[in-house]
C-alpha cells in the first residue's frame, strides 16, 4: 500500500480540484494521476496552446459558408437575367426585316448598324451566359470541399469537459486549404 503525503494547495484552488475530481474519478489520486499521465504520454506543456480547436474551425467554415452565400446571392440576382435578355433580344428586340432587304447575316457586304448593335447585345448575353455557367460551377466545387472539410470534423468526447470537435487533417493540408481561400477572397 502506497503512503499518502500531503500537499499544500490555496484553497479556492483545492475546492475547484475536489469538484472536478468527485465528478470525473473515485478518488482524487485517480484524477491527479490522469492529468499527469495525459500531459506526460502527449508530451505537451499544460501552458501550451493546442493550435486550431472547434471554435477556430467553426469560424472558418461560416467564413466559407458566407462566402458561398454572398455567391448564391449573386446568382439570384443576376443567373436568370442573362437568359432572359438572351431571349428578349432573339425574339422581342431583334432588328426588323425590311421591305426588299438581304438576310441579316454576318458576313453582310454593307455595314448596317441595326445588325451590328443586334448581335453586339446577342453576343454580350452569351458572355454573361458563360460566367453565370463558371459561377454555377464553382459554387458546385465550393459545396464539394465544404462537404469534404464537414466529413474531417468529428466529436471527441473528454475527460475534462464538453465534447469538442476534432479536425483530421494534416498541418500541410489545413495550410493549404487557407492559403487556397484567401486567394479565393482576393
Amino acid at each position: 500500500m502506497n503512503p499518502f503525503i500531503g500537499i499544500r494547495f490555496k484553497k479556492d484552488t483545492a475546492k475547484q480540484f475536489q469538484t472536478f475530481s468527485r465528478r470525473f474519478f473515485k478518488t482524487h489520486t485517480e484524477a491527479l494521476q490522469t492529468m499527469l499521465d495525459f500531459f506526460i504520454y502527449n508530451e505537451i506543456s499544460p501552458k501550451e496552446s493546442f493550435g486550431p480547436n472547434g471554435r477556430t474551425i467553426q469560424n472558418l467554415i461560416k467564413k466559407r459558408f458566407n462566402a458561398m452565400v454572398a455567391i448564391m446571392k449573386n446568382m439570384e440576382k443576376h443567373g436568370v437575367l442573362p437568359t432572359k435578355a438572351m431571349i428578349e433580344l432573339l425574339f422581342e428586340n431583334s432588328p426588323q426585316k425590311k421591305r426588299r432587304q438581304a438576310p441579316l447575316l454576318m458576313e453582310g457586304r454593307k455595314s448596317d448598324p441595326e445588325r451590328d448593335r443586334f448581335f453586339k447585345k446577342v453576343e454580350e448575353a452569351i458572355n454573361i451566359e458563360k460566367e453565370n455557367t463558371n459561377l454555377k460551377n464553382d459554387l458546385k466545387q465550393n459545396r464539394t470541399e465544404l462537404i469534404a472539410l464537414l466529413n474531417k470534423v468529428q466529436l471527441v468526447k473528454s475527460n475534462f469537459g464538453k465534447p469538442k470537435l476534432q479536425l483530421n487533417m494534416t498541418p500541410e493540408d489545413f495550410d493549404k486549404l487557407k492559403l487556397k481561400l484567401k486567394k479565393e477572397l482576393h
